[in-house]
């Protein structure tokens, strides 16, 4: 987190930006790479969460696996250093050209979510000779208690293979003679705070194994990521709860000792390093309701507008009487809003403020709409680099 006694050079950096807190980030990873180790899981990082290079190089060093989505994050991925076989490609809609670039670059596994997909791996893979290897992702149904654009495991969800889907999978793949099904894949959905949840994926997927696949002996086993960070309270929890979280794996999923366990981390790695910063361009309204006006918008931080989400505010440049405010960005949408009436000592023009837990859903998903600029990004241990030079 950014203390105000340190702002520093900061307050000559043009804003808006992303501020990165290295530091954090290594005693997260370390914090991970700990907990995991304990009960001998591996972990991805979801690039899907951050994609600024920098970033996915610390975390590559650290001996992660990648998590992706898309074709150009599993490059992205191999570009920022990690091992090609430690990457696990996913996602309902991977193109054919992805796919072949997946297995030109032998990367470590498909997570597969339908029985077309199977199909066309199989065709790809044929070509070129090779045996690629695949999970089943299973949709489990069973409920994240998150926002509903960030559930992916209930059955109205578009994520996974149905029951009677992976029935279907099960008849094709025999004859699907250039892949190898070498385990499952589950993911319930992000910000899940609640340990009781895990357990209940846990229980959910020991039954499905019993059920769809008593006869099979996986040897990997994908549980996906999901644990939420504390966005209220940042400073006080700014390293999620990793002990628990896989401890509650450990004790309820069954597995044998020939068998694997794989997460795939994004948010609870990333999302407490990065805030950010912005400069009050306006302060306008009534007594009744008042109106800080920032130079950060929507198109900086979306997670406001299209989730719900909350975010911690804090004003870096005054300690002095609070007010209540609206903070609104410059965005020419009634949604371009990252809080409204939040107590902060009183705001003039000028002003820095600092969002935090900004570092997941935060850079990655900005935009240019209204033609406004990408934010620059910012690391606790360098000078000011251009988030263009960062991407290239």
């Amino acid at each position: 987190m950014i203390k105000i006694e340190s702002l520093g050079e900061l307050e000559s950096t043009p804003t808006p930006f992303y501020f990165y807190d290295t530091n954090l980030l290594d005693q997260t990873l370390q914090r991970v790479k700990e907990s995991s180790a304990k009960y001998g899981f591996d972990v991805h990082f979801a690039v899907k969460a951050n994609a600024n290079r920098k970033i996915l190089k610390r975390i590559a060093f650290y001996g992660l696996g990648a998590d992706c989505v898309s074709g150009n994050e599993v490059e992205l991925a191999i570009q920022c250093g990690f091992n090609p076989n430690q990457i696990v490609f996913a996602g309902v809609g991977k193109t054919d050209s992805e796919i072949e670039y997946a297995l030109d670059n032998k990367i470590f596994c498909f997570h597969s979510e339908s029985v077309q997909e199977l199909i066309v791996i199989n065709e790809f893979a044929a070509k070129r000779s090779i045996i690629a290897k695949i999970a089943l992702r299973l949709n489990p149904d069973v409920k994240a208690n998150t926002h509903h654009h960030i559930t992916t495991g209930m059955i109205e969800n578009k994520f996974g293979l149905s029951i009677e889907e992976v029935l279907e999978a099960k008849e094709v793949l025999p004859s699907l003679k250039n892949i190898k099904l070498i385990g499952l894949h589950y993911h319930i959905g992000s910000q899940i705070t609640d340990l009781e949840v895990f357990r209940n994926l846990s229980e959910k997927a020991n039954q499905l194994k019993d059920e769809l696949f008593p006869e099979s002996s996986f040897n990997y086993i994908n549980m996906g990521g999901g644990l939420g960070i504390d966005y209220s309270n940042p400073s006080s929890n700014p390293i999620p709860d990793f002990e628990g979280y896989f401890s509650t794996f450990h004790k309820n999923l069954k597995v044998t000792s020939d068998q694997k366990v794989h997460f795939e981390l994004g948010r609870s790695i990333v999302g407490q390093c990065g805030s950010l910063i912005t400069k009050v361009t306006y302060i306008k309204g009534t007594s009744k309701r008042k109106f800080a006006v920032v130079d950060a918008g929507m198109n900086d931080l979306i997670r406001p507008a299209l989730y719900d989400a909350s975010h911690a505010i804090v004003n870096l440049s005054s300690k002095g009487d609070i007010s209540t405010y609206d903070v609104v960005g410059p965005v020419c949408e009634s949604a371009d809003c990252f809080a409204k009436e939040i107590p902060l000592p009183q705001l003039q023009r000028g002003d820095i403020l600092a969002i935090y837990s900004c570092g997941a859903y935060g850079e990655v998903m900005s935009s240019r709409y209204n033609m406004r600029e990408i934010p620059y990004a910012v690391y606790s241990e360098e000078r000011l680099v251009p988030f263009t030079e960062i991407r290239d």
